[in-house]
């Protein structure tokens, strides 16, 4: 879709909260953690050519922290690939969008038309367990709103449950990090990365359909209002399919 769209429709853009973890420790390797850029940058880039208003926001508010072996002007050059990311990154004016997330309990829900939450290694710390993050998605899920869950993110679907009690992923098809992609990024490292892994936990759950696509290959899926996005080559995916859930 163009970006001329916010020119017909200048009274009334679509608005999109997009949602990214702060700043943790992984218990797991002692390394600093943060969100993926690119499930945030290139989500970001499909809204605003649709013509949407986007907002940052997290947990706690404040800057967001970036995934190291994300960030494309990493030494590890494991990113260097991301010219979208980079482009934000040495924008002035487009980095300093992550210096101010607006924290999540000063969000209306109710003024925004979807939410999208962005992964990296964070949330694999900071959402699990988390009932502040689980009812946040539940206030969202139940205020009609399309809901996106992108990567490591989606182990906020293992948990919340709705307010007549039932996990929110009953009867729904949806994806996550494969556990295969875990098993390489352990071998890449030399360790064990993660403290658990999204699909062997999702496939233990009853009454939910968790499937993958190809390892890391962009792969998303929607049911109804749920979309989820595989790892983060999968972040445009889930946006188009955003997209296509709001019908403009």
């Amino acid at each position: 879709m163009s970006a001329n769209l916010n020119i017909t429709r200048p009274d009334s853009p679509k608005r999109i909260l997009m949602v990214a973890a702060n700043a943790a420790v992984s218990p797991a390797t002692g390394w600093p953690v943060g969100m993926w850029i690119a499930e945030l940058t290139h989500p970001w880039y499909v809204f605003t050519e649709a013509g949407y208003t986007v907002d940052f926001a997290s947990p706690n508010g404040g800057k967001l922290e970036i995934d190291g072996f994300s960030d494309p002007r990493h030494e590890s050059q494991y990113s260097a690939h991301d010219i979208l990311s980079l482009g934000f990154l040495s924008s002035t004016s487009h980095a300093a969008l992550l210096e101010s997330s607006k924290p999540l309990a000063e969000v209306d829900v109710h003024s925004y038309d979807a939410v999208f939450f962005v992964g990296g290694q964070s949330p694999m710390v900071t959402y699990r367990n988390n009932a502040a993050m689980h009812d946040f998605l539940r206030t969202c899920w139940e205020s009609n709103l399309i809901v996106a869950v992108v990567c490591h993110a989606t182990c906020l679907l293992l948990e919340t449950t709705l307010s007549n009690g039932a996990l929110l992923a009953e009867g729904k098809t949806w994806t996550g990090f494969a556990d295969a992609e875990e098993a390489f990024a352990d071998s890449f490292v030399g360790q064990r990365i993660q403290p658990f892994w999204i699909e062997t936990e999702a496939r233990a759950l009853k009454g939910t359909n968790f499937v993958t696509g190809g390892m890391f290959r962009p792969f998303a899926v929607r049911d109804g209002r749920l979309v989820t996005g595989q790892q983060q080559f999968s972040g445009a995916a889930a946006a188009n399919l955003v997209v296509e859930a709001l019908g403009v």
